[in-house]
């Protein structure tokens, strides 16, 4: 079973940054496992914000393109999601993901950490 742990949410003004950490309690997702932000505001379905592959390819969705970078540390089991030009509809609750490389095998999720962006 493994476990994500993300950090680093809060609340900021507009044009604002921040950091997101997610620490996994394996490494060996970090080999193997395709890694993603997403976030859910209230009322609205969950989306994917960026995605890194377990090969190191970075894609993200077009309303944070420019804005959000994703990153990883494998020798710290982190991956993180910096966060400029912040705005209010990035407000969601933020979560990490580890996608299995096959079909039948199990994808985890963090708890969750919130990012509240208003004036």
């Amino acid at each position: 079973q493994v476990q994500l742990v993300e950090s680093g949410g809060g609340l900021l003004q507009p044009g604002g940054s921040l950091k997101l950490s997610c620490v996994a309690s394996s490494s060996i997702i970090f080999g193997s496992y395709d890694l993603g932000w997403h976030r859910q505001a209230p009322g609205k379905q969950r989306e994917l914000v960026a995605n890194i592959t377990h090969e190191g390819t970075t894609t993200y969705a077009d309303p944070v393109k420019g804005r959000f970078t994703m990153s990883r540390d494998s020798a710290k089991n982190t991956v993180y999601l910096l966060m400029n030009n912040l705005k209010p509809e990035d407000t969601a609750v933020y979560y990490c993901s580890a996608k299995s490389p096959v079909p039948t095998g199990s994808d985890y999720w963090g708890q969750g950490t919130q990012v509240t962006v208003s004036s």
